[in-house]
């Protein structure tokens, strides 16, 4: 594994070289030790590090924060302060730099070492997607709508996981264990978001390529829905109640349950998103004429009459739904998974007064083994 080359910027010489020996115990490269912010830009652009560690008061006209400044505005490299100053001033004045890490003096060799691994995945990570929204400038609408997407949904839970890893480093001796709990809930949280953002992702992908796959089974339609039902009533929580109905007590069918997970619990998310506070979502099956028939009804904002008809595109999303996030995947998703098993979704919706999602899926499948068309019961 190639070892992160790093610029160690300190005017104090015998600081410096503690520093230095300090980064190389913990497996890191020192490209370089300077003393001055203008070595420091001029090394920069020379030896192009993975990282600087940039004490703040330097001797000379240019001091730490002015050179990064330039660093930021002319290299793709993070910086990171390490100084012995931590007054509002200073800190003011390093916080419009947006660096990877704050770092007072005297520190332990964990602390150091955790801000330059969080620094360094944090760089990788927005290089990545700016190299992404780059390359969409190129692509077609959809594409650079998807990496946008991609972009904008992954860097929100990104900086929230660096910004408390931080605090809980940086502050392990003051934090309470109420907001340490707060913490560590925030970055499973975030954790979390970007799982499901990536699967949902690489579901799409596979369904592109086509290998998304239905594998139907013997399965209790309304235990499978009363089993949905607990899992998202325990998201949505207080907040809004699920009322769950069926014609009969058992509904047997031949499906496949991870497609029906993945469009029942994105249907009834949106449902409970879409929704005022203490609202009612309703989810009813019934079956007739060999289907199983699904409704999910919400009392929400509602879509568009306009824009029903692209709900389904992907990255498509309503102009009312205001700042409530979302990325347009998962109705595209939902659309592939309920036609995989040979069904159909429509929708029925007014603004204001809600949205009705209709899922009609045959009983018994039919699949194909071996070229011959084999019928599921």
């Amino acid at each position: 594994m190639t070892r992160a080359k790093v610029l160690v910027v300190e005017d104090e010489k015998i600081v410096a070289k503690d520093i230095a020996k300090t980064l190389q115990r913990l497996g890191y490269m020192v490209v370089a030790s300077v003393s001055s912010g203008e070595e420091a830009i001029q090394k920069v652009s020379e030896i192009q590090p993975d990282l600087v560690l940039m004490d703040i008061m330097l001797k000379g006209k240019m001091d730490g924060i002015e050179a990064a400044e330039e660093i930021k505005a002319n290299f793709n490299i993070p910086v990171i302060y390490l100084t012995a100053y931590a007054d509002e001033q200073t800190l003011q004045r390093a916080k419009i730099t947006e660096p990877f890490g704050y770092i007072i003096k005297p520190f332990d060799e964990r602390d150091l070492h955790t801000t330059i691994e969080i620094a360094l995945g944090r760089h990788i990570a927005e290089t990545a997607i700016r190299v992404a929204m780059e390359k969409e400038k190129e692509l077609s609408e959809v594409k650079s709508r998807f990496w946008y997407m991609v972009a904008h949904e992954i860097r929100n839970p990104l900086t929230a996981i660096s910004s408390c890893s931080q605090l809980l480093e940086y502050n392990n001796n003051e934090i309470s264990e109420l907001k340490r709990r707060e913490y560590l809930y925030m970055i499973y949280e975030s954790v979390e978001s970007i799982n499901n953002i990536l699967n949902e992702v690489l579901a799409y992908g596979q369904a592109e390529a086509g290998k998304l796959e239905c594998n139907p089974e013997q399965l209790n339609l309304v235990e499978f829905c009363q089993g949905i039902v607990s899992e998202m009533q325990f998201i949505a929580g207080s907040k809004h109640t699920i009322l769950f109905t069926s014609q009969s007590a058992q509904i047997n069918a031949c499906l496949d349950k991870k497609l029906l997970r993945y469009i029942f619990s994105n249907l009834l998310l949106n449902a409970i998103k879409y929704s005022p506070e203490c609202g009612l979502v309703y989810f009813e099956l019934f079956s007739e004429d060999g289907k199983a028939i699904f409704q999910v009804k919400d009392n929400g904002i509602g879509i568009p009459e306009a824009e029903q008809e692209f709900l389904f595109e992907p990255f498509y999303r309503s102009t009312n739904v205001s700042n409530i996030p979302g990325h347009g995947l998962g109705l595209t998703m939902v659309k592939r998974c309920v036609e995989l098993q040979g069904g159909k979704i429509t929708v029925s919706s007014t603004v204001g007064m809600g949205t009705t999602f209709t899922v009609s899926l045959p009983l018994h499948n039919l699949i194909v083994r071996d070229n011959l068309e084999w019928l599921i019961e």
